[in-house]
């Protein structure tokens, strides 16, 4: 058998059953329920097109769920399987769906305990839609298949045709790896999810993104101004989260020829900051200066200016501010 699942032959799985498919507690989604789907590692159960009509599902690992009373089972694909498309009907094209389906004839009343690969084939339709599936079914994958396709017409354009719907589950208190769709709950205040740019903490009602701390960024700096006065290095800035509050974190010096003269009417930055770095309040600040300390307002709409003084030499530092972006 290429297509394995724990949990589900009446004589019971066998050992290397139990070595290949997923083990341990997965990502709830109720009290008695799993979050099914993919196992991530590598090119996990990822569709080729292999013939006019023929398309093979990678190796992999994945949860399937079946009803509540039912539970979960895990399932691993030991060798690629590979599938055939029905020919498109004459007149309309359709959706099918390639799934991961575990079949129990303790609970479907059917005539199969077994777990495979295969294809729900959708209804032909002037605006075609996926097909639902039966319980204990996967969706991995969705083929767009035109009217009057077949091995004769050239077959499926598969860089088209193919619509990825793999989505993705952790072991419980594991960061759940970004899938097809997002628009799911969460199970439990604290769980985890990958948004594709950063992670998201479920708290109890809704997604909540976490603000991530982010690499240094270097500003273009106005005329007259270059970076590494009184040996700061570049002017930086970063924007970080303390306390659950944005700040935006600054680092390095700035320096110009001529004493007391900040040149630009005293704005270093050739560019407003972007709006997510910007305070939502008028922010100063005290900062080390040549001579003398002077002030820097954190503007609005994006610029730093230097409030200059007459003992003013020619570099400035911005290293160690930091203000809050909020109100």
């Amino acid at each position: 058998m290429t297509v394995r699942a724990g949990w589900l032959l009446p004589a019971g799985q066998t050992r290397e059953d139990t070595r290949l498919v997923p083990l341990g507690v997965m990502s709830p989604e109720g009290a008695m329920t799993t979050r099914d789907g993919v196992i991530a590692g590598g090119s996990s159960l990822a569709a080729t097109g292999v013939g006019a009509m023929r398309v093979q599902i990678a190796v992999g690992r994945a949860l399937v769920q079946g009803t509540d009373t039912q539970g979960a089972y895990p399932v691993a694909v030991t060798a690629p399987e590979t599938l055939t498309i029905a020919d498109g009907s004459a007149q309309y094209g359709r959706i099918d769906a390639v799934v991961l389906r575990v079949y129990d004839e303790l609970y479907d009343l059917g005539d199969k305990t077994l777990a495979r690969v295969e294809i729900i084939q959708g209804a032909a339709t002037a605006t075609p839609t996926p097909p639902a599936l039966p319980p204990a079914a996967l969706r991995l994958w969705e083929i767009t298949v035109p009217a009057g396709v077949s091995a004769g017409t050239g077959g499926i354009s598969w860089a088209s045709a193919l619509a990825d719907r793999r989505r993705y589950t952790a072991g419980y208190g594991g960061v759940i790896p970004r899938g097809w769709g997002l628009g799911f709950a969460g199970a439990y205040v604290g769980q985890y999810r990958d948004n594709g740019d950063g992670l998201d903490r479920w708290d109890g009602a809704a997604w909540q993104t976490l603000d991530p701390v982010v690499g240094w960024t270097t500003p273009a700096l106005a005329a007259g101004y270059t970076n590494g006065g009184n040996s700061q290095g570049n002017l930086r800035y970063r924007r970080i989260m303390l306390g659950g509050v944005p700040h935006l974190q600054w680092r390095g010096g700035l320096s110009w020829t001529t004493n007391a003269a900040p040149p630009a009417n005293g704005q270093p930055l050739a560019a407003p900051l972007p709006a997510a770095a910007r305070p939502a309040l008028l922010t100063s600040a005290s900062i080390a200066a040549g001579g003398v300390p002077i002030k820097v307002d954190c503007q609005r709409d994006g610029h730093l200016k230097l409030i200059g003084n007459p003992s003013l030499t020619t570099w400035a530092a911005m290293s160690g501010v930091i203000y809050p972006l909020d109100a």
